[in-house]
């Protein structure tokens, strides 16, 4: 039993409780159309049960996104796309009840938490550099960051380098 449960600690300590053959289940859906010959929407969904460890890029256990782009054609620069979209992350309740308890996660856990959905407005241009070379610049609005309303919004700019091998 860990310390929290035992009540010899005032907060919860995810480490205390690994186990070697944890499983952390979940499922992630993808749906991408072409509309025309230089747009694409998508959409995206993504659940996890929410009562392990995060371990992976971020700290999310529900998320929705839907977005476009459009190939550059228009412009000359048939491998360059310009795209936006919209993304609503969220916690499941035992990852907000561990939060709000002061638990720490990689990324989440200040010892308090006003819980609200992470929503995200994305814009980003890709350029074509060179062979299997692109750049991107990227921006994002985020209201609640870290499911926290007492936070943001927050606006984050960003840049990419992809390489094709």
């Amino acid at each position: 039993m860990s310390d929290f449960l035992a009540h010899r600690t005032a907060t919860p300590d995810i480490e205390a409780t690994r186990r070697f053959g944890r499983t952390k289940n979940g499922i992630g859906l993808n749906a991408e159309q072409e509309l025309s010959t230089s747009l694409r929407a998508f959409t995206r969904l993504g659940w996890n049960d929410g009562r392990n460890e995060s371990f992976a890029y971020t700290e999310v256990d529900r998320t929705a996104s839907f977005g476009a782009d459009f190939a550059g054609d228009d412009w000359r620069r048939k491998h360059d796309k310009l795209g936006a979209a919209f993304v609503l992350n969220g916690l499941s309740g035992d990852h907000r009840q561990y939060l709000a308890l002061g638990g720490q996660g990689f990324l989440l856990g200040d010892g308090h938490l006003t819980y609200g959905q992470e929503k995200i407005f994305e814009g980003y241009y890709t350029a074509h550099l060179w062979r299997g070379v692109f750049g991107s610049l990227d921006l994002q609005h985020i209201n609640s960051p870290g499911y926290n309303r007492d936070r943001g919004p927050v606006w984050v700019p960003a840049g990419r380098l992809h390489v094709d091998f």
